[in-house]
């Protein structure tokens, strides 16, 4: 019987994956970093509407993914009961739920402080995933690094949005409360994925992408039915095809692809690790609104940047060296 206990060190094993799943986890934030620039190529649609049609066609693929290997392999790469259950329950925590209790927020308190909140997951990742065998004291340097950085980004881009929001927003308090709580759900969802993944190697990271894809364009649907625009109204707008092609690329490369990747790094490096490099998705995101609006980024974001790449170097260090724990 194969044994399913929490990531620990491996001094033998840890160096050979390490790179595989460090290059795995930037390049998820890589594909996650392109959401930030698709509402800006979709200002005519709403963010339910963005995100329902980039789930659908994640989903969508996913299941052409999966009957196309059951009919190369004449065998149904269907999940079991088990295995079903679990992809609804995780895609419903990271994927259109998160979301949902993300819209939900921006509503009642605008888009300044639920943003801000939702950028403290990386934090809650280190912390709440710190494998057996790394103190504390060595995860330290990539934790302060990082939270500086963050400090520096909310600083150069939402200090008057804040205000503004504690001014103007109808419900700011539980708007708060719908961010955090979007908060934990993701965070629930890194932690409990990782699990996953790491006690299922017989599941191919594809193949579970391919399930939480499914399952996550199923609950999309739902999504869109309760708060999205009509379909025969989407149909009939003047940018429908670039509305379909963006949700395509993105609900491929964003949700599915990033998925692959996350999964991927899920199973090579312990969650604190993986957590650390989700500030990558940050770093990409300003890159491509550079490239896009052709802007520079400010002096301060480049700050904070050079702090989040200095927090990954120094928690990549704290994990390939451990010291043993007292």
């Amino acid at each position: 019987m194969q044994q399913t206990t929490a990531w620990r060190f491996d001094r033998s094993a840890w160096p050979a994956g390490m790179l595989a799943g460090i290059a795995a986890g930037v390049g998820a934030g890589a594909f996650w970093g392109m959401t930030f620039v698709a509402p800006k190529l979709l200002p005519e649609f709403s963010g339910v509407d963005v995100t329902v049609g980039r789930f659908v066609a994640c989903g969508v693929f996913s299941l052409l993914l999966v009957l196309a290997h059951t009919l190369r392999s004449g065998r149904a790469a269907l999940p079991t009961v088990a295995q079903a259950g679990a992809a609804m329950w995780l895609a419903a925590l990271g994927y259109w739920g998160y979301y949902l209790l993300l819209v939900w927020g921006i509503a009642d308190a605008g888009p300044a402080l639920p943003v801000l909140i939702i950028g403290t997951i990386p934090l809650w990742m280190m912390l709440l995933g710190k494998p057996e065998g790394l103190r504390w004291r060595a995860l330290l340097p990539g934790l302060v690094l990082t939270a500086l950085g963050m400090g520096l980004m909310v600083q150069s881009t939402a200090v008057a949005d804040v205000s503004a929001a504690v001014q103007q927003a109808p419900h700011l308090w539980r708007g708060l409360a719908w961010a955090a709580l979007a908060a934990a759900t993701w965070t629930a969802f890194g932690l409990l994925n990782a699990r996953w993944v790491q006690r299922h190697p017989e599941v191919h990271s594809a193949l579970w992408a391919n399930w939480l894809g499914v399952a996550a364009g199923l609950g999309a649907l739902l999504l869109g039915a309760g708060w999205g625009t009509p379909w025969t109204e989407l149909l009939a707008h003047p940018a429908w095809w670039r509305f379909v092609l963006v949700c395509a690329v993105t609900g491929i490369g964003s949700a599915w692809v990033a998925a692959v990747l996350w999964n991927m790094a899920s199973r090579r490096l312990s969650p604190s690790l993986a957590g650390q490099l989700i500030v990558s998705e940050t770093l990409f995101g300003l890159a491509y609104a550079f490239v896009w609006t052709g802007e520079w980024p400010a002096l301060v974001q480049w700050l904070a940047s050079a702090l989040f790449l200095a927090g990954i170097v120094a928690s990549i260090r704290a994990h390939r060296s451990p010291a043993p724990a007292h």
